[in-house]
């Protein structure tokens, strides 16, 4: 379903039903909305165009009898088959075809949704993982960005693995989590998930299968199934991954590696213990397995520093680490990094440069003197102490208006709690009841099929009084829907 940023003019004397029509027309005239096209539903276009439903209704009715649209029983509105021989030529590009036949899936729809809703500024997110803007140190970034044009020598490409000067920044700054990185042994990415992608990519064969904890936020994304990998749960319990588990996977199918995100666990909030993290490493040793450390989250500790990553304890270069700024100090800035042996590096930075010739020059001095000016760790002090008082007032509220009708871990970090519902709601029907209202939720079947009864909130987004109302206004959606269902 596409993007509508369009509202009609109350103030035009021409009806609303009829510009509607007017903007359909010329949405299948330009050829955005191609055959076959699906309408969102009457009632959310009805909300996107600001307008009654009945207003909407007129205009569909109109499209229809034209033979612009065809309603499909049970399935919507589409654009109809016979629109081109109306409106265009028989030329144009049946760019649907091409849209349906791509080799990317398209996300769940939910996610859709969610990406989609985000961008609304009267929703309540109480499912993004994401600092609050609040937390964004503007004025910091300000000044070093203000300081840039006197550093930069030459606005050009940066060489394949990154900017020296930025890795040189974070072989001193890896060191203070007990990993001796030198540059050449460091990538720069634009964000974790790109470092996912250039190792799937990169070093795993077609149809490898990868383990992982379960849930996962990589259960989220359909862009590695289109990437032909397979996926293998591994549950987990109140210190991580549970690795006795793992042995038995590896022995009964053809694995290739394990991704794990050690501390404070998306979306479970989950800190892997020192002893797991050790018993870990030492399974995977035994079996030849090597690891990926997504550790994106370490720094936003709230009660007290994690232990060790597992890249520290790795004496035989077993494990690849990916960090990132994208959490701890700004999504915007896309600056994330990969730390491994300097053969898959080599291997990774050639893949980058044929992906987009590498992250954006201005972002990585911007984060070389970021790290350089010492102002990070200032900054995430004041986060650590402003994620503790959100958390708090998260699980103040859930402790008032949940303890009935939920259970919940509290965090030790990052943004995320785990919420289980103790009477089973449709996870559907929750996130439509709550969207209506401006409460935007991510519901747990999207991280995991089999985890129909949990959400994942955050406390790192949504402003403090926004998280108490918010929080309450959920409460009395899940009783009423909980109630519809005992009927």
């Amino acid at each position: 379903m596409l993007p509508i940023d369009w509202t009609p003019n109350n103030k035009d004397r021409m009806p609303l039903y009829v510009q509607i029509i007017e903007y359909i027309k010329n949405k299948i005239r330009i050829g955005d909305w191609p055959v076959n096209y699906k309408l969102p539903p009457q009632r959310e276009l009805a909300r996107i165009f600001q307008v009654n439903r009945s207003t909407v209704a007129t205009a569909i009715d109109e499209l229809i009898a034209d033979g612009l649209l065809e309603s499909k029983i049970g399935s919507g509105i589409w654009v109809a088959n016979n629109t081109w021989s109306i409106l265009t030529s028989p030329q144009q590009v049946n760019w649907n075809s091409y849209v349906e036949s791509g080799i990317y899936l398209p996300n769940f729809p939910t996610i859709q949704e969610i990406n989609r809703s985000e961008f609304n500024p009267k929703n309540v997110r109480l499912g993004t993982g994401e600092l609050s803007p609040e937390l964004i140190p503007s004025v910091m970034i300000k000044s070093i960005l203000s300081k840039l044009p006197d550093k930069i020598q030459s606005f050009g490409y940066e060489e394949s693995r990154g900017l020296l000067y930025l890795r040189q920044q974070l072989s001193h700054y890896l060191k203070d989590f007990g990993i001796d990185a030198s540059p050449a042994s460091i990538l720069i990415v634009s964000g974790a998930l790109q470092a996912l992608q250039l190792i799937c990519f990169g070093l795993l064969p077609k149809d490898a299968t990868i383990l992982l904890e379960k849930p996962s936020y990589l259960l989220s994304l359909k862009l590695f199934q289109s990437m032909s990998m397979q996926f293998s749960g591994i549950p987990m319990d109140d210190e991580g991954i549970q690795v006795t588990s793992i042995d038995y996977q590896k022995k009964h199918q053809n694995t290739s590696l394990l991704y794990t995100i050690p501390c404070f666990h998306n979306p479970t909030g989950t800190l892997m213990t020192e002893q797991r993290r050790k018993d870990l490493l030492a399974l995977c040793q035994k079996e030849l397995l090597p690891i990926i450390e997504d550790d994106v989250y370490r720094e936003l500790w709230i009660d007290a520093p994690p232990p060790a990553p597992l890249k520290a304890l790795d004496k035989d270069g077993r494990v690849i680490y990916i960090g990132s700024l994208s959490k701890s100090l700004s999504p915007g800035m896309r600056i994330g990094w990969i730390v491994g042996p300097e053969p898959v590096i080599e291997r990774l930075a050639d893949m980058k440069m044929q992906n987009d010739y590498g992250s954006s020059s201005l972002s990585q001095w911007a984060a070389a003197e970021w790290l350089a000016s010492g102002l990070h760790q200032n900054h995430l002090q004041e986060v650590r102490k402003q994620l503790k008082i959100r958390r708090d007032i998260a699980i103040e509220a859930l402790e008032m208006n949940f303890s009935d009708i939920a259970t919940w871990n509290i965090p030790k970090g990052g943004f995320y709690i785990w919420l289980k519902l103790i009477h089973p709601v449709s996870l559907q029907k929750l996130f439509k009841a709550a969207l209506d209202t401006g409460l935007l939720i991510n519901p747990g079947n999207i991280y995991d099929a089999l985890s129909n009864n949990h959400l994942r909130l955050s406390y790192s987004f949504a402003a403090l009084p926004d998280i108490k109302n918010g929080l309450y206004r959920l409460s009395n959606i899940i009783r009423k829907l909980s109630d519809r269902n005992s009927w």
